[in-house]
């Protein structure tokens, strides 16, 4: 039998990322109208969403911009949500780490929580073909695309979407609906759990900086609880 051809893995990641954008476009729709909420032209709304290509630290940007946060404090915020990207990109990297540079920087601007999702059991578990890569190209674009569409749609038709949909609560459902499936570990489920407790009590923290301090109490308490992990199995 012949190993499945480009073709054959850009469509197969286009079809495992189709679900998923039943969460992103309510997603985009949301960043659009808080965009122009917070302030910013509806141009800069759409172009953020090609150049930074990630809806949640987006959704803080605008957040934090319309509250008139100190520009080190966004940054810092920024950065802390998007060091997710960061962990996804080591994950990724056994398995492209012999394509050419031009692909690999392709693939790192495309591989999005979304994308992530839909292709790491592929490379994980599936076949080790030379095309496989084009599963998180399929992937990737299926949610570039529904992301840019609806960020624009955001922009152009948001504020006449009635508030009784409560569309933002799709934010995190989509999260969640990403975050679950992924908590095998004990060590996981610690830091989740952790990061969700601290970011609902530290509500109260100026800036938004709830955001940044429950991402590293759940980094110490899943680092902590892999050790101690290890530890048992000495």
């Amino acid at each position: 039998m012949p190993e499945p051809g480009a073709s054959y893995e850009f469509r197969g990641g286009v079809a495992a990322e189709l679900p998923l954008l039943l969460g992103v476009v309510p997603f985009g729709l949301i960043f659009g109208v808080l965009g122009l909420a917070a302030g910013l032209p509806g141009w800069a709304v759409v172009v953020m969403s090609s150049v930074v290509l990630g809806g949640s630290s987006q959704v803080v940007f605008a957040q934090l911009w319309g509250a008139q946060v100190p520009p080190a404090v966004i940054t810092a915020t920024v950065g802390v949500v998007n060091l997710r990207h960061a962990l996804y990109s080591a994950s990724m990297a056994r398995y492209l780490h012999d394509l050419p540079l031009r692909w690999r920087l392709l693939l790192a601007y495309l591989l999005t929580d979304e994308a992530y999702a839909a292709a790491i059991e592929r490379f994980a578990s599936g076949p080790e073909t030379p095309a496989r890569h084009f599963f998180l190209l399929g992937t990737g674009l299926t949610l570039w695309a529904g992301w840019q569409l609806s960020t624009l749609a955001g922009v152009l038709i948001g504020a006449a979407i009635p508030a009784s949909w409560s569309l933002d609560f799709s934010i995190a459902l989509t999260f969640i609906a990403l975050l679950a499936p992924a908590l095998r570990r004990r060590s996981e489920c610690v830091a989740a759990a952790v990061a969700a407790i601290a970011a609902l009590a530290l509500q109260g923290l100026p800036y938004k900086l709830w955001i940044i301090a429950a991402a590293l109490a759940g980094m110490a308490a899943g680092m902590l609880a892999r050790r101690l992990d290890r530890r048992e199995v000495k």
